[in-house]
């Protein structure tokens, strides 16, 4: 059986850990390794933690250097063949989805399946992936933590996170280790997890800092390329844009170019 770490990063969110727990803690399937890494909350967090250490194979309460600091903190600490993230706040989708998923995982690097989001006013969306995440799917975009299986020895080949990012670490490490270390990967078009949409990288506010780390990423690791990253950008909008591809398209031909812009 194909052992799997489940990692619960948090900081100063005691009901958002309590919302995590539950879902983590209501699965079915048991055989799994729950691992929590608290960034020194004075909040009541640390208490919750201790009231379930039962529960918890291994956990950590102390001062951090941010999310991503956090996450390969618990990275170090996990033993299984598979990590998913389903941080502070966000939650397994439903009592069963372990016992669905974890023996039916696929021998590839990173499994991925949909998540549903829950925005502010309680609206729910359920977000689903395609098969193919190429190069263009993450200029645009990215695959998300809580709907994601790693194979946990791809971070001894592509790296841990990188902690000088604030917010776009993940995405540079799935663009990074599809895109340019070739890892493979799978779709799994069934709903994962529920996404709280109301994070730091939700936020409105932080967009502009996301596009700034997404563009020192794409001149650091793509440095190959003459353009730069919201250039690039750009050029496929035009391109799937244009009267040329629209009609072909129309016609039946390019029916892999979708336009998801």
């Amino acid at each position: 059986m194909i052992k799997v770490s489940i990692i619960t990063i948090n900081y100063n969110d005691v009901s958002g850990l309590h919302r995590t727990f539950e879902s983590v803690f209501k699965q079915t399937f048991k055989n799994f390794e729950y691992i929590v890494v608290d960034g020194g909350s004075t909040d009541g967090s640390k208490s919750l933690i201790e009231q379930n250490v039962d529960r918890i194979n291994h956990w950590v309460s102390e001062q951090d250097n941010g999310i991503y600091n956090a996450m390969n903190k618990g990275i170090l600490m996990a033993s299984g063949e598979y990590i998913i993230f389903v941080n502070s706040g966000d939650e397994l989708y439903d009592q069963h989805v372990l016992e669905g998923i974890i023996p039916n995982l696929n021998n590839y690097d990173i499994n991925y399946g949909n998540l549903e989001y829950i925005y502010a006013n309680n609206e729910k969306k359920i977000h689903t992936y395609p098969n193919d995440l190429n190069f263009e799917f993450f200029l645009n975009q990215s695959i998300g933590h809580p709907g994601t299986f790693i194979r946990r020895k791809m971070f001894n080949h592509v790296g841990l996170y990188d902690e000088n990012l604030k917010i776009s670490s993940d995405w540079k490490w799935f663009f990074v280790a599809i895109c340019l270390h070739n890892a493979t990967y799978k779709y799994i078009n069934t709903t994962i997890s529920k996404f709280y949409y109301d994070g730091i990288s939700s936020n409105v506010a932080s967009m502009r800092l996301i596009e700034q780390e997404k563009n020192s990423v794409y001149k650091t690791c793509f440095s190959r390329f003459p353009t730069d990253y919201h250039e690039i950008k750009n050029d496929y909008k035009l391109i799937l844009n244009s009267r040329s591809i629209k009609l072909l398209r129309s016609l039946g031909f390019l029916k892999f170019l979708k336009n998801k812009h």
